[in-house]
């Protein structure tokens, strides 16, 4: 099984790196986690082959993880001349943020008929779901209003565990959700700085030994953290880093 970080960025570009994109391939399985706004480029600038993505998993909606779709639902539409079936997983409120950002995106283009189908999934907290292959679990984190809302998730695929944060403040959520984790990816976006929203990674390390992950990779990391990756004795994600679990 092998995850890429299609792209590892923040919001902002920091270290001129791509939105949040991650993609995970194994003897079946092949789903995307997050499609941040550049996530197209990044996805063609790494020739994945985009008609092979069964599933698209979505933390929250902010531009830099859900911005993404508009445009590789309208490529899949137009130019990748996808046929099969795209599945698209997110916290509740998943279909109608869709619609909006397609119509912000393209207007008129969330009522176009597609030569593929496109299947929506509402997760619930805590309720594991069997999706093309995946058992996902979404969980409730912290990064702004509940409203959002905002999922980290824990996936068991092909006997493996992968488990990301999303965006969030340093929770005991994340304990339950990266325990023994294979690979557990994490945001830093600070070193040591606490602000809301964001976890730092001295928060991520108040609770990493009761995580315990068999594998840790930083990621959504600022220029300040950048700067100190020298200083972190941990794995960082780069665009275009690609793991074998």
């Amino acid at each position: 099984m092998q995850f890429r970080f299609v792209g590892c960025g923040d919001a902002f570009g920091s270290g001129g790196r791509f939105n949040t994109c991650f993609h995970v391939t194994g003897d079946n399985a092949n789903f995307l986690i997050d499609c941040g706004a550049t996530s197209l480029v990044a996805l063609k600038r790494q020739a994945v082959d985009l008609n092979a993505i069964r599933t698209i998993f979505v933390t929250h909606f902010h531009a830099d993880h859900f911005g993404g779709l508009p445009p590789f639902i309208l490529d899949a539409q137009f130019f990748s001349k996808r046929t099969g079936p795209l599945t698209v997983v997110g916290p509740p409120g998943t279909e109608d943020w869709l619609v909006r950002a397609l119509e912000t995106a393209f207007p008129g283009s969330s009522t176009v008929f597609r030569k593929f189908e496109t299947r929506l999934v509402e997760l619930e907290p805590k309720t594991p779901a069997d999706i093309d292959g995946v058992t996902v679990t979404g969980c409730r984190v912290s990064h702004g209003n509940p409203r959002g809302p905002f999922f980290g998730y824990r996936f068991e695929v092909e006997g493996r565990v992968i488990a990301y944060t999303g965006d969030t403040e340093g929770t005991d959520a994340l304990v339950d959700l990266g325990r023994n984790a294979d690979l557990f990816v994490a945001e830093a976006y600070f070193r040591d700085k606490k602000v809301p929203l964001h976890l730092d990674l001295a928060s991520l390390e108040e609770r990493l030994d009761e995580i315990s992950p068999k594998r840790l990779v930083l990621t959504h990391m600022s220029e300040e953290m950048l700067a100190r990756r020298d200083e972190v004795p941990y794995e960082c994600a780069e665009d275009g880093l690609v793991l074998t679990l």
